[in-house]
């Protein structure tokens, strides 16, 4: 007896395979567009802020008034190295703090963000 289901594997080894192969650079193009799509959404934002935070840190000067990320307004009162700077936060009270912890110019908005920390 012949059934229905014993024909369809016979069916599907006759049949003519297709070319879904391709060009090899049409198959690369979608790669190319996420990478694309990344870079300009992900990375070239991040260097941009990169950049302005460090240029910020090279920029700061003596009697700069500053705020650093963790809250404390000060003024710069001794630049030590391109690592440090002194840092006055009351009358008589300095402390020597990492350039990196200064988040920006008291009263403006910060350079450096939450987000450029980590």
């Amino acid at each position: 007896m012949f059934s229905m289901f014993t024909s369809i594997p016979l069916l599907m080894a006759m049949a003519t395979p297709t070319d879904a192969g391709g060009s090899v650079w049409v198959q690369f193009v979608p790669f190319a567009m996420i990478l694309a799509i990344f870079y300009f959404v992900i990375l070239l934002p991040m260097k941009r802020r990169q950049k302005k935070v460090k240029d910020f840190q090279a920029a700061l000067k003596v009697d700069d008034r500053v705020i650093m990320t963790s809250g404390l307004y000060g003024v710069i009162t001794k630049l030590n190295d391109e690592r440090s700077v002194q840092l006055q936060i009351a009358e008589k009270v300095r402390v020597d703090v990492a350039r990196a912890s200064i988040g920006g110019y008291q009263g403006q908005d910060p350079v450096v963000t939450d987000s450029a920390q980590s």
